[in-house]
């Protein structure tokens, strides 16, 4: 995010790769609808903006691309429970709408809810890959990275 350009310089700074301006404009009617939020901060700097607003706009940037995967690194840090749900709700339907995530997150509860596939890693190695529904279910991670006894 760029912190001296307005929400809509942001988003425009995410198609700079396109050169048609009707798409442009359709993709970020796209962001509005998914972060309803940056319509109403559509001429403010993004420095000025929430935390939660910020991570708003960093995705909505990235989505004016078009990308076929969506890096995601630690969307949920910082923010308010409320704000966090809403993050992963609107993870989830990007990737509903054909969008691949790659999150790495460490609200592991948040992240095995949405996920199809999870990796622990420690120290930098993956020691247990499977399925969410599985990670969700394995003892080790329960008590170790879900707070379940």
């Amino acid at each position: 995010m760029f912190s001296r350009l307005t929400v809509v310089e942001n988003l425009e700074m995410g198609a700079y790769i396109h050169n048609d301006a009707k798409q442009m404009a359709e993709d970020m009617e796209r962001v509005f609808t998914i972060f309803p939020r940056l319509k109403e901060r559509a001429k403010q700097s993004g420095g000025t903006l929430s935390g939660g607003e910020q991570q708003m706009l960093a995705m909505g940037r990235a989505l004016m691309a078009h990308p076929t995967v969506l890096l995601l690194d630690e969307p949920s840090m910082g923010l308010a429970p409320l704000l966090v749900e809403s993050i992963f709700e609107t993870i989830q339907t990007i990737n509903q709408e054909g969008t691949t995530i790659l999150l790495v997150e460490q609200n592991a509860l948040m992240a095995l809810q949405i996920a199809h596939r999870g990796y622990v890693i420690q120290t930098g190695e993956i020691v247990l890959q499977d399925s969410a529904a599985a990670l969700r279910n394995n003892e080790m991670v329960q008590k170790a990275y879900l707070g379940i006894d």
